[in-house]
């Protein structure tokens, strides 16, 4: 990934000095293992946490020549230890170093992103809990439906996010396995104990069967679950990309000082971190078509996925890392503007209250088909005509015969949609969470 979407503590976890000190380590631990098996000699694990070091121009000096990464790597190893290194990677095969590392860096991968939804739920919850009963207009297809709250539209997110948690959380779990079985995943020239032992100091399980690599259907739930957190990222900033739009101004991302719009016209004040939001979450999603075709791989082992791995790994969490972080960044400061909403909710002259009163109707004792055929009748003029739908059903006397109107009157009041907000909050929040934060 370019360093312009790039956060140095992911970004860290994929440099080559990051993967070559995972690969050193889990060959000192499988030889620690193998030397308390007695199996190698005792000195060996120490001689290699003495002088096991590595160069990371040498190693690609080696690989130039032998073609093989693991092997240049434990060339350069041996030319630091000397004779002991002899006994480094006995029974192994590449992958054993190869796939559980690639499985440590996932797992520290999903660590990073599960804290940086934390921090996202943190900022949709203090804005929720803000605008808990800011009246806005509920639109479906993107025409007005009804009241709703800017509060809920938050709260909806944060459902969301919860759920983009539990699934992370999935995700490390379902790639946190460890292989070190030796060629074609056999153990037939590497203890299996020695696998127990490298994957508990590593974090990590065995992996309950391996073919020489670990199952790539691991990886394949792990990137599609990437993918769906950064769809829940689009779906929230192609949200706030409509409430920008300036028939609407709703809301608006945060323009700081000197900051410019366009190049040509000085007005502009654009949704750019929404808009940028919803290119990152395609790049992530893209990532995971490939982690699923890895799952198909030649009888116990072949390498057509290793190029892919090595291109989504760093940048598929790279990506979600810093999106998620922008997108934390975006709720926090976003410019809401309960008058601007206000004024679009009064817009249509009260045809968001339509369903109340067909309700109220059917409640008189008229019928749905012709309750629907009354507000529907006075509905369109007042699409087609302008005026206020109010007037418009009290000059219908078909209407006022079923609804007085002081009934018709009482159809038109705002706080009724207001009414199941604190139990929706605490559903999401916990109990009492809405009473609790009241007064902030």
């Amino acid at each position: 990934m370019i360093p312009r979407y790039s956060r140095p503590d992911m970004a860290r976890l994929w440099e080559p000095e990051a993967k070559f000190r995972i690969w050193l380590n889990i060959e000192i631990l499988a030889a620690e293992a193998m030397a308390k098996l007695g199996l190698i000699p005792k000195s060996v694990p120490e001689a290699v946490k003495k002088r096991g070091r590595f160069d990371i121009d040498r190693i690609d000096e080696i690989e130039d020549e032998v073609k093989h990464d693991v092997i240049a790597f434990l060339t350069n190893v041996t030319e630091n230890v000397g004779p002991e290194a002899r006994f480094l990677h006995r029974g192994m095969t590449s992958s054993d170093v190869l796939d559980t590392c690639f499985n440590v860096q996932l797992v520290q991968a999903a660590d990073l992103l599960i804290a940086d939804v934390d921090g996202l739920l943190a900022a949709l919850k203090a804005r929720a809990l803000e605008h808990r009963n800011t009246l806005t207009v509920g639109r479906s297809h993107g025409v007005h439906a009804e009241p709703t709250t800017f509060g809920l539209k938050l709260a909806y997110a944060y459902a969301e996010f919860v759920r983009a948690r539990a699934r992370l959380v999935a995700a490390r779990d379902e790639v946190g396995t460890c292989a070190i079985s030796g060629a074609v995943g056999t153990f037939a020239h590497v203890d299996p104990r020695v696998e127990a032992y490298v994957a508990e100091k590593l974090g990590l399980r065995p992996e309950p069967i391996s073919t020489q690599v670990i199952p790539r259907d691991r990886h394949a739930a792990y990137f599609a679950a990437l993918a769906v957190v950064a769809s829940s990222i689009e779906r929230l900033a192609t949200e706030i990309r409509h409430l920008q739009r300036t028939e609407l101004l709703e809301v608006e991302e945060f323009f700081s000082e000197g900051q410019k719009g366009s190049s040509a016209m000085p007005h502009k004040r654009n949704p750019v971190i929404s808009e940028n939001l919803t290119g990152l979450a395609r790049l992530v999603r893209g990532y995971a078509l490939p982690a699923l075709e890895d799952v198909a791989l030649w009888h116990e082992r072949d390498i057509s996925h290793s190029s892919v791995e090595r291109v989504i790994g760093p940048d598929a969490t790279i990506a979600l890392d810093f999106a998620l972080v922008r997108l934390t960044g975006l709720i926090k400061g976003l410019v809401i503007y309960p008058e601007r909403m206000r004024a679009n909710l009064d817009r249509l002259g009260g045809l968001i209250h339509s369903q109340r009163v067909l309700l109220a109707l059917t409640g008189a004792g008229v019928s749905r088909e012709d309750a629907y055929r009354l507000v529907q009748r006075n509905a369109m003029k007042v699409w087609e005509r302008g005026g206020n739908f109010l007037d418009a059903l009290l000059a219908d006397k078909e209407v006022t015969r079923a609804l007085p109107e002081k009934m018709l009157r009482a159809q038109f009041d705002l706080d009724y949609h207001l009414k199941h907000v604190d139990t929706i909050f605490d559903r999401v929040f916990g109990k009492g969470s809405a009473k609790k934060n009241r007064g902030r």
